[in-house]
């Protein structure tokens, strides 16, 4: 499986995707300039974090006019998987691959810490090698990462499968205690219809050592493998 690893200006979490998909599961992956208007050699395409175009506007409403993303769309159509990690999701709903977007934390401030997430649906590519209900340790660092849609768009993510993950506690539990973001639903991270386009707030990549405190996030990636 070959991946691309799509680079924004502000871009700061390609090189811990590139990383973990390289060292530690052994991948071919390529960095790819967001000028880039060719998505061919690729089965995967992430959007990683960071701070594209140094957030001006919105979280990802500059990046989301990039010529990659033309070819991104090209890409979703055709069926390919595309991952889009904390400013890859807000990336991902700016350009109308996901529904909803993500707003400010409630509490207005930066949230950098782990969290704890329930698997909703294993039932996708990006979740596959999971269990139904597992509960998920990976950090989040963002400013605005509060999932909102209106009450139609929640009613038909929840209706259809399409809420992936949500924050809960240790024990699998929804308190708005575990919610760090205020997000709607808990919702955490959410699949298209078409069970292709995944985006979530969480690093798996900084989950995925146990040097750095947890190997979580493998399971994210290592579904991608057997899909």
């Amino acid at each position: 499986m070959r991946f691309g690893v799509v680079v924004f200006p502000g871009t700061q979490c390609d090189r811990d995707c590139h990383h973990v998909l390289d060292k530690v599961l052994g991948q071919k992956v390529d960095y790819v300039w967001h000028r880039e208007t060719k998505l061919s050699p690729y089965d995967v395409i992430v959007l990683p974090g960071g701070f594209s175009y140094g957030d001006y506007l919105r979280s990802g409403a500059i990046a989301r006019f990039s010529p990659v993303m033309e070819a991104v769309a090209e890409a979703v159509a055709s069926g390919k998987l595309v991952i889009g990690i904390c400013n890859g999701f807000q990336i991902l709903c700016e350009a109308g691959l996901l529904p909803g977007a993500l707003l400010r934390n409630d509490s207005l401030q930066f949230r950098c810490q782990w969290v704890n997430l329930r698997v909703e649906n294993v039932a996708t590519a990006f979740t596959s090698s999971c269990q139904p209900g597992q509960v998920l340790r990976i950090p989040i660092a963002h400013g605005e990462g509060r999932y909102y849609a209106d009450e139609d768009t929640l009613a038909q993510l929840e209706a259809e499968g399409q809420v992936v993950l949500r924050y809960c506690n240790a024990q699998g539990e929804l308190i708005e205690e575990a919610n760090p973001n205020g997000s709607l639903n808990y919702i955490a991270g959410i699949v298209n219809r078409e069970r292709n386009v995944f985006g979530l707030m969480p690093h798996p990549e900084r989950a995925s050592e146990a040097m750095l405190g947890g190997e979580d996030g493998l399971y994210l990636f290592r579904s991608l493998l057997v899909s």
